[in-house]
Order: structure tokens, then sequence, then C-alpha cells
């Protein structure tokens, strides 16, 4: 029986749905009518296309006829104004509300729910490694992002307390090739192209794309029902996030510092430009406050349960440096 994929055509779906293929299985993707396939490679004739949108809950029943097992991918990252907190809503947790109830209609025996560390919550004012257990706190230092994501794991419990068998993954910060201009994709080529002008103060986890891909498959046969699954590899802080992409790139690492007063004073510009522009702010105060401080996890139930192993981030970088050094408009996982 076919395995359906959501969000197959995004960044991590498209690693995922290469994994799943690549080791045979009958995959069955869905997809809007517009979504891009460059991600996918050769993967994309090898699987059945099923056009819809978790948003529109009238065009899932096709998708999961006949279906034991679902991926569920798709989601909306985005930082910005009302339309973008809209859209996160939207997508994240009413689409994921959408996938739950078609997947109780249809009889699913399992879904893993792709989630976020973000779900987890930033704690203000403490230095606490945060995990699985952490509870959520509402605090200034989560943002609309992981609000929804927090919501759409509200929305899978959900679904467990009606008999889904569902089991929930939480990546870290994604790093892979992908496409240009998208996602991490644009931290490694501000490197590549010197366009870094100050490094912030904080730091975050990090995680190869392919190893979260890995971790779906064992989380799917090996996950507890209801579990989550933080999936991460080291706690970096953001300048050793940038100088191991230098040194991978071979560019010169950025130099200064960006102070949280500073970052917070040149995402008011950014907010503000984009206001008057009728734009998205590619820096907001959301994420200047995230970036500010060093946020660090712990991976122990994915090592432990589920038997995953995580790359470190120098490997990810000489990875993405080689792909792009082939092809500087590469676009890949």
């Amino acid at each position: 029986m076919p395995v359906l994929v959501t969000g197959a055509t995004g960044f991590l779906g498209s690693a995922l749905t290469r994994r799943l293929v690549d080791d045979g299985a009958t995959v069955r993707i869905l997809r809007r009518v517009r979504s891009r396939l460059d991600l996918l490679g050769p993967a994309a004739d090898r699987v059945e296309h099923a056009v819809g949108d978790v948003t529109a809950p009238e065009t899932l029943a096709a998708a999961f006829e006949g279906v034991t097992h679902v991926y569920h991918a798709a989601a909306y990252v985005g930082f910005g104004g009302r339309k973008a907190r809209e859209r996160l809503w939207r997508v994240n947790v009413e689409g994921t509300a959408h996938v739950v109830n078609a997947a109780l209609r249809a009889g699913v025996q399992r879904l893993v729910h792709t989630s976020s560390m973000a779900a987890f919550g930033r704690p203000e004012g403490t230095d606490v490694v945060i995990d699985e257990a952490t509870p959520w706190q509402p605090s200034r230092a989560n943002s609309a992002y992981a609000r929804s994501k927090y919501a759409a794991e509200m929305e899978v419990q959900r679904g467990v307390a009606e008999g889904l068998d569902a089991v929930l993954v939480n990546p870290a910060l994604l790093f892979g090739i992908g496409r240009p201009g998208e996602n991490t994709r644009r931290i490694v080529e501000s490197v590549r192209t010197g366009a870094v002008p100050a490094i912030p103060t904080g730091g975050t986890n990090v995680v190869d794309v392919l190893d979260v891909a890995e971790g779906h498959v064992r989380a799917m046969a090996r996950g507890r029902t209801g579990a989550r699954y933080f999936m991460g590899s080291e706690n970096l802080s953001w300048r050793a996030i940038f100088e191991t992409l230098a040194a991978a790139l071979g560019v010169p690492p950025p130099r200064r510092t960006l102070p949280p007063a500073a970052a917070t004073a040149f995402a008011t510009a950014a907010e503000a430009f984009a206001f008057l522009t009728r734009s998205e702010p590619r820096f907001t105060r959301e994420m200047a406050r995230q970036t500010a401080r060093f946020y660090q996890y712990d991976h122990r139930r994915a090592v432990e349960e589920l038997g995953c192993t995580f790359r470190p981030f120098s490997a990810t970088a000489r990875r993405i440096a080689d792909a792009l050094g082939k092809d500087p408009q590469a676009a890949g996982v």
C-alpha cells in the first residue's frame, strides 16, 4: 500500500520522499497544482501524485484512499506581519487538523507529524537545556511560528485521543542544499558572498536535513504513540555556525558581532520599510529576540529510543559547499 507524504516538494519533505523511494517504498505525494518538483529530482517520476492542499479538506479524501501510513511534513515557515501570522495558523494548525481528520476517516495505521523544536517553547530567564519534556510557557520569546507549531501538536494529540496512532518529530534548524534564496540556504549564500554585516550573540541547535529524513523513517518504525522526538545534532553559537560555513566554503568569516540592542533597532527599521512597501520583512523583532539568546537542546530520546545518529555540522557544511562548488545555483537536499 502507498505511503502518503504531505509537503513532499519542500525542503524536508523532498529529502524524506527521496529516502523512501530509494528504500523501495510505494509513495504517494500530496502537492498543490503549482508545486515545484525540482527538489525531488528523479524521484518526482517514481511517486504517485495527488493534487490537493492541506488547507482544503475536500481535496484530501482521494489522497488518503488506500493509504496505511502518512508522513505529514507540510508546513509554512514565516516571520512577519499579519498576513504571515494568518497563513501560519491556516497551514500549520488548521491544515494539521484537516490531515488528522482525514487520517482518522481513512483508518490510517500510523501518522508521523513533522513539528519543530520551536514547539517546545523558549522559556525566558532560564538556561535549562530544552527537550521533549520541557513544558510550554507563554513567552515573548515564542514566535508566531512557534505558537502555530505548538497548536498543531495539540491537534495531533487530539487525534491520538480519538484513536489515531501518531508520533511527533521535532527537528532543529535544518541545513542542506535546498533552493537558492530559501530556508537556511539564504544563510549559506550570505556567508558565501560576504553579505553578513554582523553575527548575532546567541545560538541554537542545527541538524542535517538528511539525518532528519532518516529520523522520520525510524520514528514511523519505532516511535511511541503520542511521543515527541527532538532531532538535532549540535548546540552551536551563531558565530560557530557562520565560521563553520565560511571554512567549508573557503571564504573569510564575518568579523563583527550584532549586539541585541542593535539587532532590535535594525529589525524595527526592516519592519517599517516592509510596512511602507507592503512587503514581508527579512528580519523582524521576533527574530532579533530569538537570535540574541543561546537555546540548547538534548537529542537523547531520539538516539536511545529510535537509534538516530546525527553528523557533525562541519560535515553538513562540507556537503553543502561541495554541491555549490560544482554548481552555485544547485538545488537539492
